[in-house]
């Protein structure tokens, strides 16, 4: 049989300080109603403290992913990072997390996909172990949304939060592992979610920060429609092309942007809730961190040879799913 990647441990690590839409509501015109009747979420974690970048984050998972799976980071192949908020524009933050567990014979490179980033980092890591030149490579989702958000801007602070989910790939052949993957972009989505300045675009001036615009910028209509339809398409996309109907699909992992988002998506695929992972209520959108932690989170409710579809939509516009085989 052929060699396949198959996720063989996850982790995760979320900051302790826990911000309300109580807390919320006292910073911006907002209310707990408001926001829970719109996106589902109650709470997301918050990163805080002087010198607190994403690596942080990913460190910690990348460690407890090690300890959980007993290996020594030295036996890293490879560390893939997707992130849109890199401590740095550059070195990668991959670079900073290999040093930082002392993966000292990994190489490694950060992804921007934005909510996708997940997706595209864990397809391109299979393609390491598929092809035989790799045994351990780690995939990492983090992002520290906090840095770039307004906090005064009710559109988007609302919806994201601080978070991190690793996982660890390794050859199989028995069968599970990742099966199948489409993945998808569209530049001209990008006026409707993107951070306006910063690259090498628009570099940073005195002008850039004063029109605050170092922060997320969204047209959130228009985002959640494209947002519907791309995400429910590749899901449906992946069940027809690998013969799965709704019973055979155990789990729907849906990147948490938002609960109706959601919803419709597994309306489409003809899910029930109870095949839906789901954390959006207490850590909002961690962007590329939401597929890892919801893994972790339903670790223990996950069987060997489950169907499990992951589906993702970002800034950008990016969007993609992976069906995959869970291996233990």
């Amino acid at each position: 049989m052929a060699i396949t990647a198959a996720i063989t441990a996850v982790e995760g690590y979320l900051p302790d300080f826990v911000l309300t839409n109580e807390e919320l509501a006292k910073m911006v015109d907002t209310t707990d109603e408001w926001i829970t009747s719109r996106t589902g979420i109650k709470e997301r974690r918050i990163l805080k403290g002087k010198d607190q970048g994403s690596s942080v984050m990913a460190t910690e998972a990348v460690k407890r992913l090690c300890e959980k799976r007993k290996i020594d980071p030295l036996e890293i192949d490879m560390l893939i990072v997707a992130t849109v908020t890199g401590d740095y524009i550059f070195p990668a933050t991959a670079n900073i997390v290999c040093d930082k567990v002392g993966a000292k014979n990994a190489w490694g490179y950060d992804i921007n996909a934005a909510c996708s980033g997940f997706i595209f980092a864990l397809v391109t890591g299979a393609q390491f172990i598929q092809g035989g030149r790799h045994k351990k490579v780690v995939v990492v989702g983090v992002d520290k949304m906090s840095s770039i958000i307004n906090y005064q801007d009710r559109t988007t602070c609302i919806i994201f939060g601080d978070g991190c989910g690793a996982v660890l790939l390794e050859p199989t052949e028995d069968g599970s592992g990742i099966i199948d993957y489409v993945c998808r972009v569209d530049g001209s989505g990008r006026k409707h979610l993107y951070q306006k300045s910063g690259g090498s675009a628009n570099p940073p001036t005195n002008d850039s920060v004063d029109k605050q615009e170092h922060f997320v910028y969204q047209e959130g209509q228009q985002v959640f429609k494209f947002a519907v339809r791309e995400m429910a398409d590749v899901s449906v996309e992946m069940m027809k092309r690998n013969n799965l109907g709704a019973d055979d699909v155990a789990w729907l992992v849906p990147h948490q942007a938002n609960k109706r988002i959601i919803n419709a998506v597994a309306d489409r695929m003809e899910l029930p809730e109870s095949k839906i992972m789901l954390n959006i209520h207490k850590y909002g959108n961690t962007t590329a961190g939401t597929l890892p932690l919801c893994l972790w989170e339903y670790e223990k409710q996950l069987k060997k040879g489950d169907n499990i579809i992951l589906s993702a939509f970002g800034g950008g516009f990016t969007w993609g799913a992976v069906y995959l085989k869970w291996a233990y």
